[in-house]
């Protein structure tokens, strides 16, 4: 074992969002960043549009099932008026973008274009219609830990379900 400190992360921390979600998980993400001394990147994935191909030189080219946008549009709008709101007194310096297609490819690729230092989600809200859409597509939270080189960071968005809890199915 050597005593050689370890490099300080120099890519900057993700935090994939979605409308209406807890605070929490993009103030975990700012403090993660505040302590690398790295930007935070505040991303919203729009699930309404899909790669449909990309170009050898690296363009994406998308179609859309929200002919207008307008679906697109406001949640990127949400997304940004709560990053605003929770991060209004960290000192990190952030921006935020909207990706498309799939959560977790869409983090991954962004997280290797980026140079990523770590990758913060939320746990999903709790509910029959979010254990039903989790079932059918997958838990983004988990895809992620799974197929990422990178640490990825999943902060509870509710408190936590204690052992003897009932749970909202049961």
């Amino acid at each position: 074992m050597t005593d050689q400190p370890h490099p300080v992360p120099a890519g900057p921390v993700i935090a994939g969002v979605v409308p209406g979600q807890a605070s929490r998980v993009v103030r975990e993400a700012a403090r993660y960043a505040g302590l690398a001394g790295v930007e935070l990147v505040v991303v919203h994935v729009d699930t309404t549009r899909f790669v449909a191909f990309e170009d050898p030189d690296g363009y994406v080219h998308s179609s859309s099932v929200d002919v207008a946008g307008a679906a697109a549009k406001a949640a990127l709008e949400d997304v940004r008026l709560s990053a605003v709101e929770a991060l209004g007194d960290h000192g990190v310096t952030w921006r935020v973008r909207q990706e498309i297609g799939d959560p977790a490819l869409a983090l991954m690729r962004l997280a290797d274009e980026m140079g990523a230092s770590l990758l913060v989600v939320g746990t999903r809200k709790r509910g029959l219609g979010e254990s039903l859409r989790e079932f059918l597509t997958g838990s983004v939270a988990a895809r992620l830990s799974h197929r990422q080189r990178r640490p990825v960071l999943v902060v509870p968005q509710d408190d936590p379900v204690g052992a003897d809890d009932q749970l909202p199915w049961e």
